[in-house]
């Protein structure tokens, strides 16, 4: 028996994470100021970058002595950078309880092979940060973007801590509230929250992790591309947009429209907001089905950002295989564009519902979902 879709379909199917969904305004013709076929060196260039900078600083809300840089490779670059520059100086604790997270551990004991502590979780839960030494460098994700299990808050990172705190913020920044006094280094991309284009990273310095660059030289060399000192001193001109290497000034212009954007919805209390209605529309449907469930074990936990969802039908043998297919079916259709989970996850779907996605569109795509799981079900049962 077919079963009858929905009648309305979201305005845009688009809840990647990440690239994530543009600004709704979003036309081309907002970038028709961008400085194509200039230096980013020459004035206008630079005063873009700087732009793009202090209009961070604003939104965020982060101190005025905190040194903020656009660098290369995206997030990844950002949170290399801050691994290879500052690690090795003491004892460095290693957490993870995602893909990239663990990511993180791999270069820091294969690669750097520096002495760490290693504290994982699985998929869904998290590590108890209670039990972590803060006196030792502390490398962890403040959302993990292929679990949608982040950090509740900052209360159990010390102010009085000895080490740094090194935070892979890139699926949090501009959708949740950082503690900026208990954060060191934080590190994001443009594609993510704000839906900017990739390629480029954001580095934000306390004062404390500038100290650790101007006194500690790590035992191992330094690409050119990863330098932030020279002679013992910090190179300001990163923190000025004086940028390492050329920036796309098109990225640089989309990221300011989308900047922009922001304030325009409230700055980062409209942002938050914008992002915990479209996820809380989902907890909801998930609440009231028996069907699918939230992969964070603790809603304490639950992203905002990046919701990661499970099938709990007991009918479902193969759950990889049904997540694909209801991923597929929901894509063909037009109405939630790649939406299955990460590959290194648990199977099941995972929706982008940061403050570029319109609630009226997570509304219109839940429906569908249903329409999708009982589809496959339908087929599972006919197959049989």
């Amino acid at each position: 028996m077919a079963i009858e879709a929905p009648a309305a379909r979201p305005a845009n199917p688009r809840f990647s994470s990440g690239p994530c969904a543009k600004i709704p305004t979003f036309s081309l013709d907002k970038l028709s100021d961008a400085a194509l076929g200039r230096s980013h060196r020459a004035a206008v260039g630079k005063a873009k970058l700087k732009a793009a900078i202090e209009t961070t600083r604003e939104i965020l809300g982060i101190p005025a002595d905190y040194r903020i840089g656009i660098v290369p490779a995206s997030d990844t670059g950002a949170v290399e950078m801050a691994m290879w520059n500052l690690l090795g100086a003491r004892k460095a604790t290693m957490i993870a309880w995602e893909s990239f997270g663990a990511g993180w551990v791999t270069d820091v004991v294969k690669q750097l092979k520096i002495d760490a502590e290693v504290k994982t979780a699985d998929y869904g839960e998290i590590v108890d940060f209670a039990e972590v030494d803060f006196d030792t460098d502390v490398v962890f994700t403040w959302n993990g973007t292929t679990s949608g299990v982040r950090v509740p808050n900052g209360d159990a990172i010390p102010e009085g801590r000895e080490g740094l705190t090194i935070c892979d913020a890139t699926s949090a920044a501009f959708a949740m509230d950082l503690p900026w006094d208990k954060l060191d280094v934080t590190t994001f991309s443009w594609q993510k929250v704000l839906g900017g284009e990739a390629a480029h990273g954001m580095l934000v310095l306390s004062p404390r992790a500038v100290e650790r660059l101007e006194s500690y030289t790590p035992a191992w060399p330094l690409p050119k591309i990863f330098r932030l000192t020279k002679g013992g001193k910090l190179i300001e001109g990163v923190f000025v947009g004086e940028t390492i290497n050329t920036p796309s000034m098109l990225a640089v212009e989309d990221y300011l429209v989308a900047l922009d954007w922001a304030k325009s919805v409230g700055g980062l209390k409209g942002l938050i907001a914008r992002a915990d209605a479209n996820a809380q529309a989902i907890h909801t449907f998930c609440e009231s089905r028996d069907w699918i469930d939230n992969l964070a074990t603790d809603p304490a936990t639950r992203s905002n950002t990046s919701v990661c969802l499970k099938f709990t039908d007991d009918r479902i043998a193969d759950g990889a295989a049904f997540a694909k297919a209801v991923a597929k079916r929901l894509g063909d259709e037009n109405v939630a564009l790649d939406v299955g989970a990460y590959r290194d996850a648990p199977p099941g779907l995972r929706i982008w519902c940061g403050g570029t996605v319109e609630i009226s569109d997570i509304e219109a795509m839940l429906p569908w979902l249903e329409w999708a799981f009982e589809a496959e079900v339908a087929a599972l049962t006919e197959a049989a």
